[in-house]
């Protein structure tokens, strides 16, 4: 038998193998608040958010990663599970995210960029939304130095942006097949050139962005991440585990591995310095499976972490990587949407 039939012959066993066995599938959240533009598609509305944890408070099978990972230590992964987890570190995670989780008593894990506590600057994405996706003027013409390359761009009639046109356009997001102005244009182009930029490349991108649009670098306050004392907060909730999830949110897999490790280990030794005990799970920035490198996957093991949550959808079953989590990204559903989804996603 040739190998391209044994590979496919071992797939259809390993398809068949997971019909039947245990399996949990584990959320991923970003923020729960209300935003006029939310073009990364991260927010959940508070009411949503609520609907949610009712729709998972009455299937009650509810673990914590910290349950997960140690049923898959144990190899007893209960069927039919489901854990919820948060990435980024925002702080309406602890005003709008928290009251709730406690109310309906569902166990979350929040993984903490832990060089953006208390900074008033916002995620370099929110940036991109503040600099070019708000009403007002922009310089007709700008450019942009990346890498030894200059990315050129034009504005047109989008360098007046008025209300009207933001109301118009607010609900545009980066999935869509469209940009309808040169600002969202715009917008799509510079998240994509500055994405996998190390972090002292990516401030200064962002620096000559805030010195051509006329503006400093405090970001809104509904933009802003943690502060050390709600993180801590947060920590001692009974329902709430602390992850890492790197100190500068870069891409992984654009990085070195020597930086890649300093990412990855000082961001446990920093949250477990702030909080004073292990931090013992983590998650990739990004998370998709070209975001990380199966070299980074063994960084995150030797950093002492237990397990690490990726991004992209799957199920957990009891032979799967501790170290490469598959999770389902949740969005702004209402509760019937919600509940058809997960209904689907536990019978898969």
């Amino acid at each position: 038998m040739k190998a391209p039939q044994i590979k496919k012959l071992k797939r259809a066993a390993r398809r068949i193998k997971e019909k039947f066995s245990p399996r949990t599938l584990i959320l991923l959240y970003h923020r729960v608040t209300e935003l006029p533009t939310d073009p990364q598609l991260l927010t959940v509305t508070p009411a949503h958010f609520a609907e949610h944890l009712e729709v998972l408070q009455k299937y009650g099978q509810i673990l914590s990663l910290r349950q997960l990972t140690l049923a898959l230590q144990q190899g007893k992964l209960p069927d039919k599970t489901v854990v919820v987890t948060f990435d980024d570190g925002y702080a309406d995670n602890f005003y709008h995210a928290k009251p709730l989780l406690e109310q309906y008593e569902i166990p979350a894990t929040i993984f903490v960029a832990a060089g953006q506590i208390g900074q008033k600057s916002e995620f370099w994405w929110d940036e991109l939304d503040r600099l070019f996706l708000q009403p007002g003027m922009l310089p007709d013409q700008g450019h942009l130095n990346i890498r030894g390359n200059t990315v050129k761009w034009e504005m047109g009639e989008a360098a007046h942006y008025d209300e009207q046109a933001f109301k118009t356009y607010r609900q545009w997001n980066i999935t869509d097949n469209v940009d309808p102005s040169s600002r969202q244009k715009l917008y799509r182009l510079l998240f994509y050139e500055i994405r996998n930029l190390p972090n002292n490349e990516r401030d200064e991108a962002l620096a000559s962005l805030q010195r051509w649009v006329g503006v400093d670098a405090v970001g809104r306050t509904s933009h802003h991440t943690l502060t050390k004392e709600e993180l801590i907060c947060l920590a001692n909730s009974d329902f709430i585990e602390i992850g890492a999830h790197t100190v500068t949110h870069p891409i992984l897999a654009a990085l070195p591995l020597e930086k890649q490790a300093t990412e990855i280990q000082q961001s446990k030794t920093s949250l477990e310095s702030l909080l004073g005990f292990p931090v013992t799970s983590f998650s990739y920035p990004s998370g998709g499976r070209s975001d990380y490198m199966t070299a980074t996957v063994t960084l995150t093991r030797e950093a002492g972490f237990s397990s690490s949550c990726s991004a992209f959808a799957g199920y957990v079953y009891p032979h799967s990587d501790m170290f490469q989590l598959p999770r389902f990204v949740v969005r702004d559903w209402n509760k019937a949407e919600f509940s058809d989804r997960l209904v689907r996603w536990v019978n898969g």
